[in-house]
């Protein structure tokens, strides 16, 4: 019976990076193409990415490319040309979220629904695979119990995030940024109106909680939960992060790779996705990278620890106190082991709980004492800049440049097993080679064999000959001399055997990589689980719509981008909820009793300078609504910048 396969699917915001991902153990690498891709500054050209493309199968790994925003009218026919430049560049599959695309001539390239799909319930999930999607990006918000559910639906791998930046929206159901800038998450363009400080009032206008992040979440970790992510049925582990810098990929990648090789191996069922082991210089530390502390989020259900209301930057790993204030220096004491570098990120949060940066200059050791280590710290910015530092104030370094030195140079590499046999032939000798995936390739040498005069010696000569791989993909599990006696072979001819051997091997796993088909959809076409689309649909061309009509949707409104809603609407679904995580849930407590009275918990109000947004609670499926409206004048300024014409087709009976 074949195993069953898992991917690790690492981020690139380049090729560099997803050769670099490769290299550290990904199964997968997913990368934004020269356009039409969810983050707008991620973007490379098709020749970079064929070079990604064939890097990544001579693993047998595979290159998913993002084509993940919603497309106006005239962006389809530019889009579908793009499609057939990556599939005839090799990539394996496009990840999309506009349905539209189903609509048009396509290449036959795998399609995998996008996170931005918004896939939460079994029916959509289904429908989805029924409508020839093979792949299925999951919500960051579901349950274990909920993953099983789908999973019982469907056949199709399922993907999940497993690390990284969490966006605190449903993927695909956030318009703030459209709503107040005329950037629309949706295309690649969010400004980030999650990560900014809000001050939260009740319905009375008295103050529940003073510039809070509340919107802002705790990074994504799920390594505890790969195993029971397994049994639930994911397939593949996504790592978010094609913003992300080298470093970032390399120790994401790295650390995930052995977790999932240490559950791979002791579990014959299952097995990796691509072919090869890592090797690392390094010992993988998901904290060494920016991380806003972590949460594993709703996997095991509701917890009230998964924001990051304080900062949404990166508060670091406590490393000391500070023991006394000079005028151009700090004295920091720390562990004994602790060693601080030049060009160090330092930080601590001041007396309102707000993270002030405190990069070093310099770092000099004072030297131990008590079995403690004392360090004197230049900053690079001036004292009386860093508030509320004083002696006793907890320090952080959330940037350690000797880590990061050492990330900047080559930290892994991947190798194929291969078992070699040479063996006698009526006119010389064979070579005979085959990979760990079962390849097998020959090479034969004409040679006219003469007996070596010291036998050992020459058995030796062969095989460090034979086993002199370390420019190629391979690593020798096992050499095997085949040999009637032991010969003298110049060392010359050995090499040119192995060459060809190995040149040989690399074409027949070239060969025998096939890309996996698009998938068929059902026929007669499948009816989408609901009758009535509203704008949450995120419908923003006319294919689009047909899509839709032809699956049996009656009522078609177009997306928010196309700014046909009036008044105040939903421009963010969360599974977040600002009032559990204030207490004021009326699961928690029916009011809190303060100085004021009780504290009336809705609706709530988030207010950032001229910015008023409200929010509103749904309690049956545990939701937040963040409320408001379009800014006309803001947003109409901004299309006629852009030369951009929304969609105008109204609310629509196919």
């Amino acid at each position: 019976m074949q195993a069953h396969q898992l991917e690790l699917l690492a981020p690139a915001r380049d090729a560099d990076i997803g050769i670099e991902a490769i290299n550290h153990g990904a199964d997968a690498v997913y990368i934004g193409g020269p356009g039409f891709g969810a983050r707008k500054a991620a973007d490379n050209d098709v020749a970079d990415i064929a070079r990604l493309v064939d890097y990544a199968h001579r693993f047998h790994a595979r290159i998913h490319v993002t084509l993940n925003t919603i497309l106006r009218d005239d962006e389809l026919e530019p889009a579908r040309k793009l499609a057939h430049q990556l599939y005839d560049a090799g990539v394996d599959s496009l990840i999309i979220q506009d349905m539209g695309l189903l609509e048009l001539d396509l290449p036959p390239i795998q399609l995998h629904a996008s996170t931005q799909c918004d896939i939460r319930t079994p029916e959509k999930a289904r429908f989805l695979q029924d409508a020839g999607l093979s792949q299925l990006v999951l919500a960051r918000e579901l349950d274990l119990t909920q993953i099983q559910a789908i999973r019982a639906a469907t056949s199709v791998p399922l993907e999940f995030f497993i690390h990284g930046a969490l966006c605190v929206a449903y993927s695909g159901q956030c318009y703030i940024s459209e709503a107040h800038t005329g950037r629309s998450a949706n295309r690649g363009e969010c400004n980030q109106a999650c990560r900014l400080p809000y001050q939260v009032t009740d319905a009375q206008g008295r103050i529940v909680a003073h510039d809070k992040h509340v919107l802002s979440m705790k990074d994504n970790d799920q390594s505890a939960n790969l195993a029971v992510l397994i049994d639930a049925g994911i397939q593949s582990f996504k790592i978010e992060g094609r913003y992300k810098d080298m470093g970032y990929v390399k120790n994401i990648t790295a650390h995930y790779r052995r977790l999932l090789d240490g559950i791979l191996e002791g579990r014959p069922e299952l097995a990796r996705a691509s072919s090869g082991r890592s090797r690392f210089s390094f010992t993988p530390d998901p904290v060494q990278n920016f991380n806003r502390d972590a949460t594993d989020y709703f996997v095991q259900g509701r917890k009230e620890d998964i924001g990051a209301f304080d900062s949404p930057k990166n508060p670091g790993r406590p490393i000391g106190w500070v023991v006394k204030i000079n005028k151009d220096s700090v004295d920091i004491e720390t562990g004994a082991d602790t060693l601080l570098n030049n060009g160090d990120g330092l930080c601590y949060f001041d007396l309102h709980r707000e993270l002030v940066g405190m990069a070093i200059n310099t770092a000099e050791k004072l030297g131990p004492s008590n079995g403690v280590g004392r360090w004197r710290v230049v900053p690079k910015d001036p004292i009386a800049e860093l508030r509320h530092l004083r002696a006793g104030t907890e320090i952080n370094r959330n940037r350690d440049m000797s880590w990061v030195r050492g990330l900047d140079r080559k930290s892994a590499e991947r190798r194929i097993g291969v078992w070699m046999r040479l063996f006698d032939t009526a006119d010389g000798l064979a070579l005979d080679l085959t990979d760990e995936d079962g390849h097998t390739a020959t090479a034969t040498l004409a040679i006219n064999k003469e007996p070596a005069r010291d036998a050992a010696r020459a058995e030796s000569s062969l095989r460090e000959n034979l086993g002199k791989l370390g420019t190629t993909l391979f690593d020798a599990v096992e050499i095997v001399l085949d040999l009637g006696q032991p010969w003298f072979v110049p060392a010359s001819l050995v090499n040119q055997l192995r060459r060809e051997g190995i040149e040989a091997l690399e074409a027949m796993r070239k060969a025998a990589l096939q890309r996996l088909p698009r998938a068929v959809p059902a026929h007669p076409p499948v009816p989408y689980p609901q009758e009535h689309l509203s704008y949450l649909a995120n419908v923003f061309n006319h294919k689009a719509r047909d899509f839709y009509a032809r699956h049996g949707v009656k009522l078609i409104e177009a997306a928010f981008e196309a700014h046909e809603e009036e008044g105040e609407v939903s421009l963010m679904i969360t599974k977040h909820c600002v009032r559990y995580s204030l207490s004021l849930c009326p699961k928690q407590t029916r009011g809190v009793t303060g100085v004021h009275g009780t504290i009336k918990a809705e609706p709530l109000w988030l207010m950032n300078g001229s910015e008023k947004l409200k929010l509103t609670f749904d309690c049956k499926p545990c939701e937040m609504h963040v409320v408001g409206k379009l800014k006309r004048g803001v947003v109409q300024a901004r299309a006629h910048e852009a030369q951009t014409v929304p969609l105008r087709f109204y609310k629509t009976r196919p």
